[in-house]
């Protein structure tokens, strides 16, 4: 693959991805779990721990496997096929393509602000509780443009994700600056006044004071908001074999990338509480706490100002993951795990195969409307695959300690030790109190080893 992408395009690619809709919206739910200023952004704070943890961790893979595929690649190069497979089938069946169906659905929600005849135009088609709406065609209609732009090459997707990336940024420190400046009456004190005592209230009538193991559920509940929100930074990792200097760029892309994303988050959540009481973060219409922070920051005008950030960050971000994405689904092909036509560079040296089958299927997605429940289950999934990269670090040291390193993860073995711990305790907590995001989610990737078995003896059969 041609090396067309550099450090700045790696490190737009990695703040773009992760920043879509989620830092819009999840915050309600947290405070709903947490009741406290305090908690939530501690809970925002051990999010980027682990983030930038994983972050520094994963350079140390980048640097000896800098090739097109990343964490599949890692997964597969450490553990064998059939966990890289398991990955891969998770990556394409939800993860990459769930988040890129929730993505274009925010888009198309935000979109329906400035365009209301969205919202009220009856239902292409109702059939009980299945409807097509207007709304989820705007979304698969963004799907398939950006898929189109990425099949013109390289090029034209790193120019979209730096505009529209950029953009964001530079919209989220406006908006964080004036979350401080023009605001009346500052919420702050009191949302911090309560100290470390934390509250939960999903009825919208009376908060009940939490401590012990129920503190520890709320926290893990709250945690899968903002791991949502903080994931698919890896995606850099994807395309590493169209990176200039991979074995450095891309590792320093997701430090640098990772860092600057945490801090923005922390931030942007310093300015819900200062614009917002408790109730009103945590019980802001349809989970929208920035579209109710922008209100109180800017009067009427905040509402539409902050559709078009929203539609700005989503359409960006969008981009990101299906460029990035058709890269693994590429490497599965190569490797004899994914449909064979995935294979293939167009005359624009980019996988469009590989593209189009990732669009398809994220489109069916959003017909579907199912995105949002699949992605909810498999938070669970991705923590876990990411503290199997992680332990990939630690593993690889112990089993082949010659390896050329031209990356060391910075503070080995603490740094990936400090990700796994996190990584357990959210995961255990959510196995206890919050079922409902694990075993579906856990029961989707294991439907990929008959599937995997099934691929293996095909391809014994035709030897």
């Amino acid at each position: 693959m041609q090396k067309k992408l550099k450090l700045w395009d790696a490190v737009m690619l990695v703040m773009g991805s992760m920043i879509g809709s989620g830092i819009f919206i999840v915050s309600a739910d947290m405070m709903r779990n947490l009741g406290s200023g305090y908690w939530l952004i501690i809970v925002w704070l051990i999010t980027a721990v682990m983030t930038v943890a994983a972050a520094i961790s994963y350079g140390e893979l980048s640097a000896i496997f800098p090739k097109a595929g990343g964490q599949y690649t890692y997964i597969t190069e450490i553990f064998g096929k059939k966990m890289g497979f398991l990955y891969g089938w998770g990556l394409f069946t939800v993860i990459q393509t769930g988040t890129i169906a929730a993505v274009a659905m925010a888009f198309g929600k935000f979109t329906a602000y400035l365009v209301p005849t969205l919202n009220d135009a009856a239902p292409i088609v109702q059939n009980g509780d299945f409807q097509i709406t207007w709304i989820q065609i705007l979304a698969i209609g963004i799907i398939l443009l950006l898929t189109y732009i990425n099949t013109r090459g390289v090029q034209s997707g790193k120019l979209l994700q730096n505009v529209f990336t950029g953009s964001k940024i530079i919209a989220l420190l406006g908006l964080i600056a004036a979350g401080f400046i023009l605001i009346d009456v500052s919420h702050l004190a009191e949302n911090f006044s309560l100290g470390t005592q934390a509250f939960q209230n999903f009825d919208q009538i009376n908060w009940q004071p939490i401590d012990g193991m129920t503190l520890m559920g709320g926290i893990a509940a709250a945690m899968v908001g903002s791991v949502f929100s903080s994931v698919a930074w890896e995606s850099v990792t994807f395309v590493s074999g169209e990176i200039e200097n991979p074995k450095k760029n891309v590792v320093k892309a997701m430090i640098i990338g990772t860092s600057a994303v945490m801090i923005l988050y922390v931030l942007v959540n310093y300015v819900y509480l200062n614009a917002l009481d408790r109730d009103g973060i945590a019980f802001a219409a349809n989970d929208r706490v920035a579209v109710a922070a922008s209100q109180s920051i800017f009067g009427n005008a905040g509402t539409i100002i902050i559709a078009v950030l929203v539609m700005v960050s989503t359409f960006g971000c969008n981009n990101g993951l299906i460029l990035a994405g058709s890269r693994v689904f590429q490497t599965m092909a190569k490797d004899g795990l994914f449909f064979k036509p995935a294979v293939k560079n167009n005359k624009n040296d980019v996988p469009s195969n590989a593209l189009w089958m990732q669009g398809v299927w994220a489109s069916l997605l959003c017909l579907s409307g199912q995105y949002g429940n699949l992605l909810d289950m498999i938070s669970f999934v991705i923590v876990l695959f990411y503290m199997i990269t992680v332990f990939g670090v630690i593993y690889l040291r112990i089993k082949e300690p010659q390896i050329e390193r031209p990356y060391k993860t910075w503070l080995y073995p603490i740094t990936p030790i400090i990700y796994l711990l996190i990584g357990t305790a959210f995961c255990v907590l959510l196995l206890i109190y919050k079922q409902q995001y694990t075993w579906p989610g856990f029961i989707l990737v294991l439907i990929g080893l008959p599937v995997y078995y099934f691929i293996n003896r095909k391809k014994r059969n035709s030897i």
